[in-house]
């Protein structure tokens, strides 16, 4: 365990903000947790969770925390809410048996098509729900952090659909290497304003958010992007993702019927890559308490685990404070956040959301990591074995299949998270190097 001297440095380190904290209590017995999808009424995931934040924040937090459940389970919610996951995001997305796929690695492979979501990835199912929340708060401005640029588009399609102010805080980095979502971003109005210090990529990007919510704190609503941030950010971003799952165990229980026999919900193993996790939540969340299903989390390991460019933060991160919660964080000794390093710009994030940092303490998920070359294989692998061209991001899900051996028969279901057009230039110098 970290100290608590160290922990507040690295939130100061974070932050960049010196600012009277909202600790909840630091040690705690997390053998209590009732189940692995849902936090205890502090916010916490076993250990890990919580809500650390500077005073100003305090009352939107603590808005937020007090009215999320009640709003997101009344039944004008859910209507409006399911209305636009089916008839503007487009769900249900399709769960796709890769053929070729599957005769390669010898074991069946589904994949859970969420690039073909609206937006081009799994990042609508969270902005639709956040927005309709924002909106039922009274909330006029929104902001949001973005990686890849995949979040940012969302944000900015659902304020374009509600008619609401949206700014998007991108890495100066990001903005480069994601030129089309930040085009896209601009197209559906908002505005684009980069991270210009640390490494210029998604870390720095949620601490420009932050501060501009701590300087906003009336009007502005914030849609954080991953299951990270502090409670009860985690937990809703999981429930809006958990339609993935949800549709998984429907789907294959209808694939798997035969002769008249009911098929099965439940599969092998399910698959996700996790930088801070939105994905990798709402595939796992409604398999996590069946202890059948094999729970595989892929980290972007860069250039190598141990080569000082990687940002796979269970192996080399250690319990801390980043962004507002308890989990595994990348530092050094004195606790200064490490700089990662992804391929992914979706994946490039020192921190890992506090569920996954949960089921990895506990063993409930076996976390692996691929680096940028694995990545960049899987992604050509897919294309020309099923014509499918994945995000960065998906492919290092798809590099689980070289690194764990399944049986002939086992069903493994992968979360193809988002659609490789955002990643095209990237592709192109690798295409130029062969």
């Amino acid at each position: 365990m970290v100290a608590l001297a160290c922990l507040t440095h690295i939130y100061f380190t974070a932050f960049a903000v010196r600012s009277f904290l909202i600790f909840t209590p630091l040690f705690k017995n997390y053998y209590m947790l009732a189940s692995f999808k849902e936090p205890d009424e502090l916010g916490y995931y076993g250990e890990f969770g919580g809500a650390y934040i500077p005073e100003m924040l305090y009352p939107n937090v603590e808005e937020l925390r007090t009215n999320y459940l009640d709003i997101i389970n009344s039944e004008s919610f859910q209507k409006e809410y399911q209305y636009l996951l089916k008839d503007y995001a487009g769900r249900a997305t399709p769960l796709y048996f890769a053929k070729r796929l599957s005769e390669k690695y010898q074991t069946q492979v589904y994949l859970k098509r969420e690039d073909l979501c609206h937006t081009g990835a799994h990042k609508v199912n969270n902005t639709i729900g956040q927005i309709l929340v924002a909106e039922r708060l009274g909330k006029k401005r929104i902001i949001a952090e973005t990686g890849a640029g995949q979040h940012g588009v969302a944000t900015a399609t659902v304020c374009a659909l509600k008619g609401l102010q949206c700014i998007v805080y991108m890495g100066e980095k990001d903005i480069e290497r994601q030129a089309p979502n930040v085009a896209r971003m601009k197209m559906l109005g908002a505005t684009v304003i980069p991270a210009t210090s640390g490494s210029k990529t998604l870390k720095d990007a949620t601490n420009e958010a932050i501060r501009d919510w701590i300087n906003h704190p009336a009007d502005t609503f914030y849609i954080i992007g991953s299951v990270v941030g502090p409670h009860p950010y985690p937990d809703m971003v999981a429930r809006f993702q958990s339609v993935i799952s949800k549709e998984i165990r429907e789907q294959l229980e209808e694939k798997t019927r035969s002769g008249g026999q009911a098929g099965t919900e439940l599969p092998k193993a399910v698959i996700a890559c996790v930088g801070g996790g939105s994905n990798a939540a709402g595939t796992f969340y409604h398999f996590l308490d069946e202890p059948s299903v094999d729970i595989y989390a892929v980290e972007a390991a860069g250039c190598g685990v141990h080569s000082g460019l990687s940002a796979a933060t269970t192996q080399l991160g250690k319990p801390g404070i980043l962004h507002g919660s308890k989990s595994y964080v990348m530092q050094t000794e004195d606790g200064q956040v490490v700089e990662p390093h992804s391929i992914s710009a979706g994946l490039d994030y020192p921190g890992i959301g506090p569920m996954h940092a949960n089921l990895f303490a506990t063993g409930r998920g076996k976390f692996l990591n691929a680096t940028d070359a694995e990545a960049m294989d899987a992604s050509f692998e897919l294309a020309k074995l099923e014509g499918i061209i994945p995000a960065l991001e998906s492919a290092h899900a798809l590099a689980a299949l070289k690194k764990v051996k399944f049986d002939k028969n086992d069903i493994v279901v992968i979360c193809l998270s988002g659609r490789g057009d955002k990643d095209m230039e990237t592709f192109m110098k690798e295409l130029n190097k062969k």
